[in-house]
């Protein structure tokens, strides 16, 4: 046989036979052909590097840091523990609970637009949701519960909000300031990886119109809601018409005196939020008292919840502009927003886009149509001039004082971080912007951005399909990162970056794919930053069953690796064994179980098990 000659490593001509070995009952090997000259021998492939006096499975503990405890953060929370051995989570969070969205938008009318047992998490069900659509309320105590049931609040650091993040390259580490929100103290902290979990609509504000800072009546957001403020017989101002502006509207037309409601855009009003889900209603739809005892049993509610949730991962055609569901869906909705508005057939006209449906994202607005044509509302789509003290004027000249404003717009749209986040010469919050450097988010997969490294992002860009739920694509997520985590702590890497070349095919892609769609037709949304044919980058370019499939499997040519040792890529092989074996009471065979219990499509695939 020809020997095998290796660049850099040649065959030693004269090379001594080998000694015969056995092994001791402690299982250590050791010499039994023992000579005098083999105290002079030497083995003849000499090398400077030393190896790691420490077992393979030392894991390196990392500080990972978390922005924000709102669904996401919370499912971090409860995930990473269980996923990423000796994990060192912070969560940090500017409120003073978890919650999120969840939290601060308590304004009357609030509701999830997915039915609530489609909104939650896979793991921790919640059985007993007393409506079919949720109330606010309600899907902020379920948060909470699964925040308590895995105590995720002793992660929390609450009260914190986020100045800036900073890569510090020296140390392989991201420098985070924060400052406590009751004292304003500010600190720094640092940590090995950072995730960025702070939502899409984290950081509302008023909108910016001349004379608003004069306004002598009630001025709020509706994120921002003041539950003391009494609408009963006051005549309101609400502006917006997205799903909080349409909710918060609809609900305070009930008591006010009267609503100047002010919505430039025109919307498509559906009567559900996915084809197969119940119709909203504007009143509650209660799960009556005889079907929840029925989901008492696991096996009937499984199937229930399969069902329902079902529904939902085949909606993707709809989305396509050329599939028979999107060409028959202005049709359908037309007759729709028709049968809602027979008191006054001439608000079809003022309400239907010029854009197809899907464009946006659909907003149900059960009672909506309805309040437009009651008479102590007034619709106006005229554009807005100034505040004044006493109300609004529109560039009419049209003068009309109101006792509240209630504002559903301002919310950041664009994907750019609230705060810097920096590495070299890279600031997302800046760069990401339309007009900075990259000019939307850039990002390898929607989960990180070149130039950044032991950084990723959860629900951000690109986050998720148009179909499937958001706990679930939240889920997926994590559970990529916790891959990148167990690699970096087993693996002796000391940061993990994408490539540029592997985001700019991501991109590529996108770019490809997204013509197909209809959002990217002629509208503004947030999935193209309010800002009609900019990239779309609020969506995944594909099903919530394709991205669920591209995530599952890190694709590990895609990353540029800096390692702990830089000398060697496998010094974390350490001193040649484990921790394991020598634990006497670790089981090393548990890869044998029953035959029964087998299931050949994860044997010897699962990592904690080793």
């Amino acid at each position: 046989m020809a020997s095998l000659e290796l660049e850099g490593f040649l065959p030693v001509e004269g090379v001594a036979p080998e000694a015969s070995t056995s092994s001791s009952s402690s299982g250590d090997t050791i010499d039994t052909n023992t000579s005098a000259d083999d105290n002079e021998w030497v083995y003849p492939h000499a090398t400077d590097f030393k190896l790691t006096e420490a077992p393979i499975d030392e894991i390196r503990k990392l500080c990972v840091a978390v922005i924000g405890a709102g669904l996401t953060g919370i499912t971090a929370g409860v995930l990473l523990p269980a996923k990423v051995p000796g994990i060192d989570l912070h969560i940090f969070e500017k409120n003073s609970d978890v919650g999120g969205t969840w939290l601060e938008n308590r304004y009357p009318g609030v509701r999830c637009d997915i039915p609530a047992h489609v909104y939650q998490s896979t793991f921790s069900p919640n059985t007993q949701w007393s409506e079919e659509y949720a109330q606010g309320a309600e899907i902020f105590e379920y948060w909470k519960s699964v925040a308590k049931k895995h105590h995720v609040y002793s992660k929390v650091r609450f009260g914190t909000k986020v100045l800036g993040a900073y890569w510090q390259p020296d140390t392989a580490q991201w420098e985070i300031e924060t400052k406590n929100v009751a004292n304003g103290e500010s600190s720094v902290q640092h940590f090995d990886f950072l995730l960025t979990a702070i939502g899409h609509f984290n950081e509302w504000k008023l909108p910016d119109y001349p004379g608003i800072d004069q306004f002598k009546g009630v001025l709020m957001h509706s994120s921002g809601w003041d539950p003391a403020f009494d609408q009963a017989g006051k005549r309101i101002a609400t502006i917006g018409n997205g799903a909080s502006g349409i909710q918060v509207t609809t609900e305070i037309r009930k008591v006010a005196a009267h609503v100047d409601h002010y919505a430039r855009s025109k919307t498509w009003i559906a009567g559900a939020f996915q084809a197969g889900a119940t119709d909203r209603k504007d009143s509650p739809i209660p799960i009556s008292q005889e079907e929840r005892e029925s989901f008492e049993d696991p096996a009937v509610y499984l199937e229930y919840r399969k069902k329902k949730e079902g529904s939902f991962w085949r909606a993707f055609g709809a989305q396509l502009a050329d599939s028979e569901s999107s060409k028959s869906a202005r049709e359908k909705f037309i007759e729709l927003m028709r049968k809602r508005s027979v008191v006054d057939p001439t608000l079809i006209d003022k309400l239907i886009p010029d854009f197809p449906p899907h464009c946006r994202r659909l907003t149900p607005g059960p009672g909506y149509i309805e309040a437009l044509t009651q008479p102590n509302l007034t619709f106006i789509q005229t554009p807005i001039k100034e505040f004044t003290e006493e109300g609004i004027i529109t560039v009419d000249g049209v003068h009309r004082p109101v006792d509240a404003v209630v504002a559903s717009t301002g919310a950041n749209s664009d994907f750019a971080p609230p705060f810097p986040i920096v590495a070299g010469d890279i600031d997302l919050a800046r760069d990401w912007k339309h007009d900075g450097a990259f000019g939307f988010p850039y990002t390898y997969l929607g989960l990180a951005t070149p130039g950044l490294p032991n950084l990723a992002f959860l629900l951000g860009p690109n986050a998720a399909g148009p179909s499937g739920t958001v706990p679930h694509a939240v889920e997926v997520s994590i559970t990529y990162v916790a891959k990148i985590l167990r690699k970096m702590s087993t693996q002796g890497i000391r940061s993990m970056t994408p490539s540029k070349a592997a985001a700019d095919d991501f991109v590529t892609y996108c770019d490809a794919f997204f013509p197909r769609t209809n959002l990217a037709r002629n509208c503004s949304s947030w999935s193209n930053g309010n800002s009609p044919g900019a990239r779309i980058h609020g969506h995944w370019p594909g099903s919530a069953a394709h991205v669920t499939i591209v995530r599952r499997e890190p694709r590990w040519e895609d990353w540029e690796y800096e390692y702990v040792r830089s000398e060697n890529r496998f010094s974390y092989f350490g001193n040649g064994w484990t921790k394991a074996e020598q634990d006497t009471e670790r089981d090393m065979t548990s890869y044998l179980r029953l035959p029964t219990e087998n299931d050949l499509r994860d044997l010897h695939e699962r990592w904690w098990d080793l």
